[in-house]
Order: structure tokens, then C-alpha cells, then sequence
């Protein structure tokens, strides 16, 4: 008997068939069953399909009763209701379905409207007007919207951690800008009369103070992103545990979830120390050429040096101011060699009259014009100019050049420098971020912010070195020969990078030994 009741349940209701109609595949439903259950799936694009076989019809059939089963089924009504088990889903995450309070039926359709699963009767009688989906097809669209918020908040979470890596790596940069002004500071005193020691003890006053401002600013908003980074990662776990609740659960709770919200915390860190020291190291970068190359010559000059000049001149001063946290750099060839560095040209900065070649280290300024080359932020566009690509924020490096002919700028320039403007405001040494010898055919001159110095001697070498040493504050040329040719000292604060601007039909390589 009971299985004879089970042919005669409609498995969309659960219950006797009420005008049992059968549709090409062979399946028998309610008349009023299977209609409502192919105008919900009609709402979200979906053909008509049979819901036990899933086989899809081209149109949608035209129902008509089956006799038959409704004979049979009038019977069965003869002998009293029949005893039926709720059937549970199958397949992976199986969950039994819930009943209805009321009719107390299978939850199967999601009432948009009320906002709340109803049973088939429901749908007929209560919510008939109402805009309804399967329950089922309202958990998936609710557990993709779940997704899409899991992914925000992950996107959140990764941007944040973005924030507090370039944050701490800031603050580890400012502690070494900081750091390394301060040892300037204390390598230009150290080397003067002790009557500065006073204004020594106040410069570093300031120093301090500024130190302790902007790193306990930096640290603050550290925490702040930690925090953020804390919340965000609190929500994610209230996201993930939602997917074991029930259906009606999940709806109703996913609904209250809410994607953190922070304010934009900055993570530049910008001291103004450099701006205000800059009358400071200006006297101070005076002074030390002062004391350091003229009062030397004057000193050689007055006990009575060869006519020719101070052997002096001629042997390599690799280090004018030392630093007290590095050794003074050895003389000759072999103490310059030490610090040798390999270079190479960025392409990306090559203007397009420049032609680079083995393997980025020769830059020759062609005689048949600018070649096309792609735009590119980094580009000098007007300038005949090209950068290295390799940096310096530390150190001491040493490189050489070899020139065709003497018409190039030599020198080294913050990342900063003008690159799309016409004129001279982009040539190295032609602005304050930027140092340069000139090397022309009647003599050399030393350029920087636009300011020429002309230096004596002679104006021809084919291969030019350069020193730097970024923490005593010095950029020294070198001719053939390793005649030291100039120096300049300043106080370095940003990543510097050798430059070269060169002339129509010059070729300038970056020596390799």
C-alpha cells in the first residue's frame, strides 16, 4: 500500500496529485505544482525542464491531465490518508528540509516579498501575488552575494597589509634619512674648531626633536592600521562561519553583515628636518671645502711645494670630510677599484635621440634624429639625457666613463628630477636635485641648481670617473690618469642617480673594468 501511495505523490508538493498532468519525459506533477515551479524558474531565465530528470524541452508543454492517475488517485482519497516520510536532499552537504509552522509542508520556495521560505501552500494561498524563488536558488544567490563581500574584505585586508608594510618600511627609511643627516651633521663638525661645539649640541637638539615628532606620528598611525587590520579580519570570520548555518539562517544573518569602513590613513612620511637645516649644512658645505681643498692648497703653497703643484693635487683625496662610521678610502688605483660598481642605462629614461647597445652600457646621441620610442613617465622628452638604472641611498660607489668627445654632461640626480619640460631646467646639474661636470672642448666646469663653476686645468680626458660617497656628502671626479679633477659637498637626502646628457655624435660607455 505504501508504495502504491508513493505513486501517486506529486515529489514538487509532497502530497496527493491534485489534477495529476504528465509531461513529455514521463513525469507525473501536479497541475498547479509544476506550473508555479517552471514560472520561478521563467523569472531567472530558465527554460522549462523537468525537476526530477532535469531533461530541458525546447517549448514549453502543454499540460493535460492524465486520467489514469487521477482515477487512481480519486481511490486512494477512498481509503483514508496515507502515511508518507519527509524526504531529506542528497549530495554533498545534504540538509534535511525544514516544515512549514503552519501547513506544516516542505520549505521549497523563498517569498522575496515577506522576505521568508514558505511551503507550497503558502505560495498558493498567502503569497500567490508575490514575487517568489526556489529556497534553494535564494541560498545560492545569497552565498554568491556572501562571496562578494568575503572577496571585498580580502581586498580590504590585502590594501590595509599593503599600508602597514610600506608604513614600517617608511618609518625605516625616515630612521635612516634621519639617521644619515645626523651623521653629517657630526662628520662636518667633527672636522671644525671646537668653539662650533655649541652650535653643534643645538643642531642636534633639533634633530632630535624632529625625530622623536614624526616617528611617534608614523608609529601612531601603524597602530591604527593594525588595528583596522584586526577588524577586518574579525569580519571575514564572522563571513566564513555563516556558510554552517541553516538556510533561514544564513538569509537572515548574511543580510546583517557589513563590510568595515576606515578612513584613508596616510602612509608618507615627509620630515621637514632638510628644510630646516638647510641654512645649517649650506654654511656648513662651505666651510668644509674651506677648510678641506683651499686651505690646503694655501698651506701647500705657503711652506714652498714644486711649481708644478702640490703632489697633493695629484694624488686621489677620496674622502675630504671622512666619516666616523667608515674608514678613510684608500689612494690609487687599487683604493678606487674597492668601491668599482657596475652600472647600466634604464632604457625607460633614454631620450629618443639615444641609442643604447651592449646591453644598455653605450648611449650614443644619434646624427640621423629621434628615433620612435615608446611614452613612457620616466622618459626624458626633450632632454638628450639618460639615467642608470642602478640607485644609491648608502655608501661608497665608484664608476668611469668613457667619452668620444667632450660634449656631455657627467653627474648624479635625485628620482625627482624635471623629465617633460623644454629647455635646461631638466639637464643634470641645472637644478637643485642635481649635480654635473661639464665636459666641453675649451675647459670643465662643475654645475649645480643652474650655478657654474669653472675649474682650472686641462679640459680633454676620454675617460672620466666618479666617486661617490653618499654619507660624507661627496661627489669627486676623477681624469685620466686619477687626477682628481673636483669635488662637490652637500648633504644627500634622497636616492641618487648617475646621469648623463649627451651631445649630437657623442658616445658615452659605461666602463666595465
Amino acid at each position: 500500500m505504501e508504495s502504491q501511495n508513493s505513486n501517486l505523490t506529486c515529489v514538487i508538493c509532497l502530497d496527493r496529485f491534485k489534477i495529476p498532468v504528465t509531461i513529455p519525459c514521463g513525469h507525473t506533477f501536479c497541475k498547479n505544482c509544476i506550473t508555479i515551479h517552471w514560472d520561478v524558474k521563467s523569472k531567472s531565465d530558465i527554460g522549462a525542464q523537468c525537476p526530477i530528470c532535469s531533461e530541458k524541452f525546447p517549448t514549453r508543454p502543454i499540460l493535460k491531465r492524465n486520467v489514469s492517475l487521477s482515477v487512481l488517485t480519486e481511490a486512494a482519497n477512498t481509503t483514508g490518508p496515507s502515511c508518507r516520510e519527509l524526504p531529506v536532499r542528497g549530495g554533498d552537504g545534504a540538509r534535511a528540509m525544514l516544515l512549514c509552522d503552519l501547513h506544516k509542508k516542505p520549505l521549497v520556495y523563498y517569498c522575496q516579498q515577506d522576505k521568508m521560505p514558505v511551503c507550497h501552500e503558502c505560495g498558493i494561498s498567502q503569497c500567490m501575488k508575490h514575487d517568489k524563488v526556489l529556497l534553494e536558488t535564494e541560498r545560492e544567490n545569497q552565498e554568491l552575494l556572501l562571496e562578494i563581500k568575503s572577496k571585498e574584505v580580502e581586498k580590504l585586508l590585502e590594501e590595509t597589509q599593503k599600508s602597514i608594510n610600506h608604513m614600517a618600511e617608511n618609518i625605516n627609511q625616515a630612521k635612516v634619512t634621519l639617521q644619515q643627516t645626523s651623521a653629517w651633521v657630526n662628520v662636518k663638525f667633527s672636522t671644525l674648531i671646537k668653539v662650533l661645539g655649541e652650535k653643534q649640541e643645538a643642531t642636534e637638539l633639533v634633530i632630535e626633536e624632529q625625530k622623536d615628532t614624526v616617528i611617534a606620528e608614523a608609529e601612531a598611525r601603524l597602530a591604527q592600521l593594525s588595528e583596522h587590520s584586526q577588524i577586518l579580519r574579525e569580519s571575514q570570520g564572522q563571513i566564513a562561519a555563516l556558510h554552517n548555518l541553516s538556510d533561514t539562517d544564513l538569509i537572515r544573518e548574511s543580510t546583517l553583515i557589513k563590510v568595515p569602513r576606515f578612513q584613508e590613513i596616510p602612509t608618507e612620511i615627509s620630515p621637514n628636518l632638510q628644510d630646516r637645516l638647510n641654512g645649517i649644512t649650506d654654511v656648513l658645505s662651505r666651510v668644509s671645502k674651506l677648510v678641506s681643498e683651499d686651505l690646503e692648497k694655501a698651506v701647500s703653497s705657503a711652506v714652498g711645494q714644486d711649481k708644478d703643484g702640490s703632489p697633493q693635487d695629484k694624488r686621489p683625496v677620496l674622502a675630504v670630510v671622512p666619516s666616523p662610521a667608515a674608514p678613510c678610502h684608500p689612494g690609487g688605483k687599487e683604493g678606487l677599484n674597492a668601491y668599482r660598481c657596475s652600472l647600466t642605462f634604464d632604457p625607460r629614461t633614454a631620450n629618443g635621440h639615444l641609442f643604447l647597445s651592449q646591453e644598455n652600457r653605450r648611449a650614443e646621441h644619434l646624427t640621423s634624429g629621434p628615433r620612435h620610442v615608446l611614452a613612457h613617465e620616466a622618459r626624458f622628452d626633450h632632454t638628450w639625457q639618460v639615467l642608470c638604472f642602478q640607485g644609491f641611498t648608502h655608501g661608497q660607489h665608484y664608476w668611469e666613463l668613457e667619452v668620444s668627445k667632450p660634449w656631455a654632461y657627467l653627474g648624479v640626480t635625485y628620482e625627482t628630477i624635471p623629465r617633460k619640460e623644454k629647455g635646461k631646467k631638466c639637464m643634470v646639474g641645472m637644478n637643485e636635485l642635481s649635480w654635473s661636470l661639464q665636459l666641453d672642448e675649451h675647459q670643465l666646469c662643475a654645475w649645480h641648481n643652474g650655478r657654474r663653476e669653472t675649474l682650472a686645468g686641462p679640459s680633454h680626458h676620454s675617460r672620466i670617473g666618479m666617486l661617490l660617497d653618499y654619507e660624507a656628502g661627496t661627489l669627486t671626479y676623477y681624469g685620466d690618469g686619477q687626477t682628481r679633477l673636483h669635488a662637490f659637498h652637500c648633504a644627500f637626502t634622497q636616492e641618487l642617480f648617475p646621469a648623463c646628457w649627451i651631445g649630437e655624435g657623442v658616445c658615452i660607455t659605461l666602463c666595465s673594468t
